[in-house]
């Protein structure tokens, strides 16, 4: 059976986190995303072992006030 894919308020309920969070983090931090069209759409797995091997928790009431390339 394939994983399903999770929207972003399913993420963050899983996370135990606000959306704002979310983007911040795709934006700032490279949490794996993908975009289709206006959806954001993400797996578990993926986001779990981002959050165990980056520590992706860590520092993120710190908001990002400037685009850098």
């Amino acid at each position: 059976m394939t994983e399903p894919w999770v929207s972003v308020e399913d993420v963050a309920a899983h996370l135990g986190v606000q959306k704002d969070s979310m983007f911040q983090w795709i934006d700032a931090k490279g949490l794996h995303s993908y975009q289709i069209g206006r959806l954001w759409k993400f797996k578990l797995s993926e986001v779990n072992a981002w959050v165990s091997g980056r520590g992706g928790l860590e520092g993120h009431e710190t908001p990002r006030t400037s685009r850098e390339s």
